[in-house]
């Protein structure tokens, strides 16, 4: 009887913070087909949150580096990799740069960038990216968007670029109790979104004043991790100066976010910049009635505006009008949220999504990069 020797796979990501890159690196390492892959985790600066959700099965290390250039934490990453024989380094968001690092040392593993972030094709000189991408085995994109932006400005050959959308996880455990939400039933909007500039709460918050207008006893319910403390504070004096101080409640960073979207009515995304945004895909699953900017892979997320409201990003008068629409008509809500729900189960199912990823890893470690017809979108 021959059995097949497992691949040592190792997802690399800067820190746990609770954010969508994060949740697809901890989800993927816990979740690869053990038979198939030996599997682990780097994190490259600090842990954070999710730290709790790392499967004990998956290999860990934690390399705590102090600088972008800490040459100490690539030695340690280089040899993890030579005493657990890793041959593929799965690099998410900027982790890509000391994974090509450390993977120009015996046993010269394959690198795999996974592009996260809308934020990438911003950049009018990616001159750093399309140095590090040079010959790595691939790269994995969460919109099509971002797969086009590596063929045109990395010069990346589009066989070895694949869009595979995020998968829909259920995260277990690690839950706080939840607070006691403000406002009755039927009249909670909920907004998961990290306080950055590109989540874009200015518009959301010029919405709230139609919606409170029209809706009064209307509220708004804020969930993230603060990213940019500039910015949350600008997004606190707003609230004072809009008037909405008593519609408006931020919750900060949670880790429940399932328990406290099963006590809202109406989902909210208001984002300039996406990739595939996770919180989506968690409104999704909890069969929320959903608002959301038609910003990176939105639209895809639902389904073109067949299974929520579809509004241009920027527009606070239309995302006033779709928020008003779901606040007024529970029956509009229930149809929404089932059918979001449905969608999001089927279309973002993580086993047939991690299949996809493994296939990646099969063909890049065989050094025969090529289309796959099955994804869920063509690049080129």
């Amino acid at each position: 009887m021959v059995v097949m020797e497992r691949l040592g796979v190792m997802q690399v990501i800067d820190t746990l913070v609770a954010a969508g890159a994060e949740r697809v690196a901890i989800n993927l390492a816990n979740r690869l087909p053990r038979d198939r892959y030996a599997s682990y985790l780097c994190t490259t600066r600090d842990d954070g949150p999710l730290d709790y959700a790392v499967a004990s099965h998956t290999g860990r290390l934690r390399l705590r580096r102090q600088s972008s250039f800490d040459i100490s934490a690539v030695r340690r990453l280089v040899r993890f990799i030579r005493e657990h024989d890793i041959r593929l380094l799965h690099a998410h968001s900027s982790a890509l740069f000391i994974a090509r690092l450390a993977a120009a040392f015996y046993p010269y593993p394959t690198v795999i960038w996974h592009a996260h972030y809308g934020r990438y094709t911003e950049d009018r000189w990616p001159v750093m990216y399309r140095l590090a991408t040079s010959r790595i085995g691939g790269i994995i994109t969460v919109n099509q968007q971002l797969a086009d932006w590596c063929v045109r400005r990395l010069s990346v050959s589009s066989n070895n670029v694949w869009y595979v959308r995020n998968p829909s996880f259920v995260e277990s455990g690690g839950h706080s109790n939840p607070a006691t939400l403000p406002a009755a039933p039927g009249l909670r909007i909920i907004c998961v979104a990290n306080f950055r500039p590109e989540k874009d709460h200015f518009t959301l918050l010029r919405a709230m004043t139609a919606v409170v207008r029209a809706v009064p006893a209307a509220h708004l319910i804020l969930a993230g991790k603060c990213n940019d403390e500039a910015y949350l504070q600008r997004v606190g004096a707003e609230i004072t100066a809009l008037g909405l101080a008593q519609h408006v409640t931020n919750l900060g960073e949670r880790h429940d976010i399932p328990t406290i979207l099963s006590q809202c009515d109406v989902a909210v995304l208001s984002s300039m910049s996406e990739g595939l945004p996770m919180s989506l895909l968690e409104y999704g699953m909890a069969g929320r009635p959903t608002v959301a900017t038609d910003a990176g892979q939105c639209a895809e997320v639902l389904d073109h505006g067949r299974a929520g409201i579809l509004v241009p990003a920027g527009n606070a008068e239309r995302l006033a009008d779709g928020l008003i629409e779901l606040l007024r008509h529970p029956e509009m809500r229930q149809v929404l949220g089932s059918r979001f729900q449905k969608f999001v189960n089927k279309e973002f199912n993580p086993d047939r999504i991690i299949a996809q990823i493994c296939q990646i890893y099969d063909m890049v470690t065989a050094h025969s990069p090529r289309p796959l017809p099955e994804f869920s979108g063509p690049v080129g």
